[in-house]
């Protein structure tokens, strides 16, 4: 009988061989645990390297799973190094899938993503990896950061080609992207297809439509989600909330802070933030007070900022102040945007000597005023009639005006009446490359108020040849949970015949109160009377008159309005609040007008 099975010798050696490798593979299991304990105790970045010249002197760096770990702490730790990772990675002989994704993550959350759709590529250019559903999620966060929808497009292939559609995680991160580069479209389609939803895939889609075109989607989607058994969470009322700021639906943000209350999401501070912002765009801002004043958590930087710009906008320069001065005795540190929040109440209410003495304590803060700080100090100046002042401003400034300053001194200049100031800003912008049409209105509207209707013509001549095309004016307004849009001279409106009979009441009823129209405010020069109509036919007038016959006695009406609302209809919209005993608001490009008992509370400086 030979030496082999059944032989006893053969037995006894089997049975010492199978021990040593047991006792091997266990020695080995229990060097891979400590390995990888080593490497999740990996506190700074010379540690990683220690740890990683032990790995390769001892022979495992090639073989050792835990050597994909040590990839990962350097590639997204903060202890780590994403250079050195990448160093460490090109020193491997076969990276796996898990040593690809190590890098692509790294690259995806670092200040350069883009490199990690290329090294995506570069799985699919080697011949021995496969990307799994992480190297998908991991590139197509890189996506969003880039805006990059062209490669999102060609990684949804991918998932679908390598039967990822059902990990809803990977599916959430691809609707995502298409929120987050505004193809909402495609983002409502995957929504639609996903067969499996978690509160993330939903709040994903919200949020990309209230910060998109859609904001009224995204309320019936936060809406659907209740219908549907789905309980909202913070980061769901935050993107209603957005919508709800969109489109001043003060009604349904209410509805929203309601189901916040019941839910307890009240004590989160960026829920808190966001509905004092939500109600001072819907236009109340003693509702945003009232949040601000009673919020159960610590008030962050970011809540006195927001309540500082809301009563800015709503024409309280000295609530505005008070709250700013108030951070202080409380211990809270201003920050440029606190400054900046505090500028613009002077700037609303005409407080020049507050503004400047701002300006100087900002600076004195050692907080270094950027182009928006200076903008601010050119408006106030502007507003208050010292063009000269705001213009030296601008030439004295350590880095270049942008465009939006010239347009800021050009607007004071219309204001004012200035051609001199006016053409010298309408000079800068032509020479900065400026050719919006506000740019050649304002300077148009300067010489419209002079009657110089040559140099109209000139400017009207000047937009015509480089194509550049007012942008026409559109109020909206809501009555009972509908939106209504109206364009200047709007006859669509199924209603148009009751409406303009309203403003014909509106305007008999007017003159009796010593109305004059403002005909300066058209630029055509055309009769009295067709200059009459034509400011009478306004889209805000439109608006208030259609508030007027839609809704109850009493019942406030609110508007907002794409661009400024002009001087005329200022003036007839606080006679009208007189007379009709209405409180109306008004929103439009750049702060709240709020008419009451025939005065505004922008106290006509705006």
């Amino acid at each position: 009988m030979g030496f082999g099975p059944g032989h006893e010798s053969y037995e006894i050696l089997c049975s010492v061989t199978n021990k040593t490798v047991i006792f091997l593979l266990v020695s080995l299991f229990h060097m891979a645990l400590s390995l990888k304990t080593l490497v999740q105790q990996c506190k700074s970045f010379q540690q990683i390297k220690q740890l990683q010249g032990y790995f390769i002197t001892s022979g495992f760096f090639q073989y050792c799973p835990s050597r994909t770990k040590l990839l990962e702490v350097c590639a997204i730790s903060p202890s780590g190094n994403l250079n050195y990772a990448i160093q460490m990675f090109n020193s491997i002989e076969s990276p796996t899938t898990s040593d690809w994704n190590a890098i692509i993550r790294g690259f995806a959350t670092s200040n350069e993503p883009k490199h990690a759709i290329k090294y995506y590529q570069s799985v699919f250019l080697s011949k021995f990896n496969r990307p799994d559903a992480l190297t998908c999620s991991f590139v197509l966060k890189a996506c969003a950061r880039v805006l990059a929808l062209f490669e999102a497009k060609q990684i949804h292939n991918h998932v679908i080609r390598f039967g990822f559609f059902a990990d809803v995680l990977l599916v959430t991160t691809l609707l995502d992207v298409y929120a987050k580069v505004g193809d909402l479209d495609d983002a409502q389609k995957l929504f639609d297809e996903m067969g499996k939803r978690d509160i993330a895939t939903w709040n994903a889609l919200i949020a990309g439509l209230a910060q998109g075109s859609r904001p009224r989607d995204a309320l019936g989607l936060f809406k659907r989600m209740e219908v549907e058994g789905l309980k909202p969470n913070e980061v769901t009322v935050i993107g209603a909330l957005s919508a709800c700021s969109q489109l001043s639906a003060l009604v349904e943000g209410e509805a929203v802070h309601r189901y916040v209350t019941e839910e307890g999401l009240d004590g989160n501070v960026q829920v808190c933030n966001v509905l004092i912002d939500m109600y001072a765009k819907c236009g109340s801002v003693a509702k945003a007070l009232g949040v601000f004043d009673s919020m159960k958590c610590s008030k962050s930087l970011v809540s006195w900022n927001t309540i500082i710009m809301a009563l800015a906008m709503h024409g309280n320069g000295s609530g505005a102040l008070e709250i700013f001065d108030e951070m202080g005795r409380v211990g809270v540190v201003p920050d440029g945007i606190s400054y900046l929040a505090a500028l613009c109440a002077c700037n609303h209410a005409g407080l020049v000597s507050d503004g400047k003495r701002l300006f100087r304590a900002m600076v004195g803060a050692g907080i270094i005023p950027n182009v928006k700080h200076f903008g601010s100090m050119v408006d106030l100046l502007g507003r208050s009639g010292r063009l000269e002042e705001a213009y030296q401003i601008i030439k004295s400034m350590p880095m270049s005006p942008d465009v939006v300053l010239w347009q800021t001194l050009l607007g004071a200049s219309k204001t004012f009446g200035n051609v001199e100031m006016a053409e010298r800003a309408s000079r800068a912008l032509v020479e900065m490359g400026s050719n919006t049409d506000g740019d050649f209105v304002l300077l148009s509207n300067v010489y419209a108020a002079q009657e110089r209707w040559d140099d109209v013509g000139r400017v009207r001549k000047a937009m015509k040849n480089q194509d550049v095309r007012k942008v026409p004016g559109f109020s909206f307004t809501e009555v009972k949970g509908v939106t209504y849009k109206f364009v200047n001279g709007d006859q669509s409106h199924q209603d148009w015949q009751e409406i303009y009979k309203k403003l014909d009441e509106i305007g008999f009823k007017v003159k009796e109160y010593g109305y004059v129209p403002e005909t300066n405010y058209v630029l055509h020069d055309i009769g009295e009377e067709d200059k009459e109509n034509a400011l009478c036919h306004h889209s805000e007038k439109l608006a208030v008159a259609f508030g007027l016959i839609s809704t109850s006695g009493g019942t406030p009406i609110q508007v907002n309005k794409n661009l400024r609302i002009c001087g005329d209809c200022h003036v007839v919209i606080k006679l009208i609040s007189k007379i009709y005993d209405r409180e109306i608001i008004v929103r439009d490009r750049s702060r709240f007008h709020h008419f009451n008992a025939g005065l505004c509370s922008c106290g006509d400086y705006w």
